[in-house]
């Protein structure tokens, strides 16, 4: 159970890491099509946000501690996001970054909760992977 929980910790850390960077863009977001994108952030940050406390819960149900303080999610995340200037393209494609490497977090714990009969968590992961791979499908749709 070890290593699942591990995978859990570091996926709570991209998602926060990820709602951060989308909330972020949300905030500064600048140019033209303001509103379209502050729009497709904003949306995007409410559903990472919405799987935090899922996530962290399937860890406590793993009778271990979720990490909870900006180092801890520093120190266990495996996705970054990057400064960017606050032009929609160059945000749009930070985020598609960061998605990617969270769906990466995902197909892990997924193989991991599978692997060692944790159901209820494989059947989250791949909830959150579905979803992952529509913002990847929009962000991309978006950069073309």
């Amino acid at each position: 159970m070890k290593k699942l929980i591990d995978l859990l910790k570091a996926l709570l850390a991209d998602e926060v890491t990820m709602k951060f960077c989308a909330h972020g863009f949300h905030w500064n977001v600048e140019g033209i099509e303001f509103s379209q994108f502050h729009d497709l952030f904003g949306e995007i940050y409410e559903d990472v946000d919405s799987s935090i406390d899922p996530t962290a819960e399937d860890i406590r149900k793993l009778d271990a501690y979720a990490p909870f303080t900006l180092t801890d999610f520093v120190n266990l995340r495996t996705v970054q996001c990057s400064p960017v200037k606050p032009e929609p393209l160059a945000m749009a494609k930070e985020l598609l970054k960061v998605n990617d490497g969270l769906l990466v977090s995902l197909n892990k714990v997924f193989a991991e909760a599978t692997k060692v009969n944790e159901q209820g968590i494989a059947n989250f992961a791949a909830e959150r992977i579905d979803k992952h791979e529509k913002w990847r499908w929009q962000l991309k749709a978006t950069l073309k």
